[in-house]
């Protein structure tokens, strides 16, 4: 559907590409001459959607094994010229070298790599239906294996878990998006100084917020070892988090072990506060739920453990006024324990409120995670505007290795057109690749109020819809 002023163009065509590198290949066509928009992605039920939403009309009959090309152009756009970027950005795709570096090559399965000599952890980031058979090479070679990949199907958790637990292995996820290994970050991990702090997360962007938190407040952190979210769920019971405690404990460095999670099953939780309670290093619980300490607030513990004093947490910008008549908080979240620890907040606060989780397995198939693809929140954050009923939206923008290199870039217009206030949390430190005083400058500047505090982020957002007076 064209506006005047402009035209669309939609192909399909029988390839297929890894969703992170189509990305890619849509901004490099988004750059081109007299493109308004671009989209180059696998005909995904998902993505499929997402285009109908930005008003393309992709024919009947597409399959998710198709490639989808949608472009829209401005009417005197070169239509060929712009289709020979997309396919000169496509082709570079196939131009990856076949060898390493050093001229060998490359392991062709996780068996043959995980055999190799002085190798850690196995990473598998792989679609979640084909996770498991990775991840089972990994162990049956004696090696700890993360599993960034999601969509794994619980039955295929459970049964790796209890097959690593017998081995005295760890396995870290499914969707563990965040690890720091003696100082070493894997997946979305933040920048920070190696410290006298580890932590157990069944929750990666939790970590990422305690991660900078600890930072702001000059406390490092070493170890990071996240167990997948659904770890503390009845049917896991904890197998990756117990294993997680054991050798922390054993960590010569680590003084203090804060377990994260999302809320947990109550037995679980109980569990492993009493297996917590009898290993050597103090552990600080930040488990989330109703009436549960919220993650800055165990941040804050965690200073007070340490002697070290909490500072002030940083709020940058204000808002502008609330629409009248309107109640209802708005979030779009990428980070899903994020999204948890606002909604509880919120809820508690009795503001109406809608906040979705848009890292969600079900909105992650056969795409990128919002953290890296920004396209589904800010088609999204389109409609939120647009709504006379949202009094406030809330947002997340998570930093980091691994995440989107400018997420301001795109984000900062679309919250400079959003005629309620918007209320933002940067989870970041300073060393972060994007640079976080620029990526909050930029925020400030489209007119959004900046916290390094979800919690306080959210609270905020629950004061201006209840119509509280207004910061000084």
């Amino acid at each position: 559907m064209s506006r005047p002023g402009e035209r669309t163009h939609v192909e399909v065509r029988p390839a297929y590409a890894d969703s992170v590198a189509l990305l890619q290949v849509s901004r490099t066509a988004q750059a081109l001459p007299g493109v308004l928009a671009a989209q180059v992605a696998m005909a995904t039920t998902l993505n499929v959607e997402v285009l109908e939403q930005m008003r393309f009309a992709v024919p009947a009959g597409t399959s998710p094994n198709d490639m989808v090309v949608a472009l829209r152009l401005t009417a005197d756009a070169d239509l060929d010229l712009v289709l020979h970027g997309v396919d000169e950005a496509l082709a570079s795709l196939r131009r990856s070298p076949a060898r390493t570096a050093g001229g060998l090559a490359p392991h062709r399965t996780t068996a043959t790599a995980s055999r190799s000599a002085d190798l850690g952890p196995v990473v598998v980031s792989v679609p979640g239906a084909s996770a498991a058979v990775e991840a089972v090479d990994a162990l049956e070679a004696g090696r700890d294996v993360m599993i960034f990949s999601d969509n794994v199907p619980l039955a295929q958790e459970v049964a790796l878990k209890r097959v690593a637990a017998a081995r005295g292995l760890l396995v870290m996820g499914p969707d563990c998006g965040t690890a720091v290994l003696d100082g070493l970050g894997l997946g979305f991990a933040n920048v920070v100084t190696p410290g006298p702090v580890g932590i157990v997360a069944a929750s990666g962007t939790g970590a990422q917020q305690l991660l900078t938190l600890l930072d702001h407040a000059g406390v490092g952190v070493s170890w990071v070892l996240g167990v997948g979210g659904r770890d503390l769920s009845e049917e896991v019971g904890g197998l990756a988090t117990r294993e997680a405690l054991r050798r922390l404990d054993a960590e010569p460095g680590v003084s203090l072990v804060v377990l994260v999670s999302k809320p947990p099953a109550a037995s679980v939780a109980a569990d492993l506060t009493a297996y917590a309670t009898a290993l050597g290093t103090p552990v600080q619980l930040a488990l989330l739920g109703p009436g549960r300490p919220d993650l800055t607030a165990a941040a804050e513990a965690v200073l007070h453990h340490l002697g070290r004093p909490v500072p002030p947490w940083p709020v940058h910008g204000s808002t502008r006024q609330r629409p009248a008549g309107a109640s209802t908080v708005r979030g779009l979240y990428a980070g899903g324990t994020l999204a948890q620890e606002a909604r509880l907040i919120v809820a508690a606060a009795g503001v109406a409120h809608e906040i979705l989780d848009l890292g969600d397995d079900d909105l992650t198939q056969g795409r990128a995670h919002p953290m890296i693809d920004p396209t589904l929140r800010l088609e999204r954050l389109r409609a939120v505007a647009a709504d006379p009923a949202t009094a406030v939206v809330l947002l997340d923008v998570v930093l980091g290795h691994g995440a989107e290199m400018d997420p301001a870039a795109l984000l900062a217009p679309a919250v400079a057109a959003i005629p309620a206030p918007v209320v933002v949390t940067v989870v970041g430190t300073a060393a972060d690749p994007q640079g976080r005083d620029r990526q909050v400058a930029s925020l400030v500047e489209a007119g959004a109020e900046v916290h390094v505090s979800n919690a306080g982020a959210a609270r905020r957002a629950a004061e201006i819809a209840g119509g509280a007076a207004w910061r000084s």
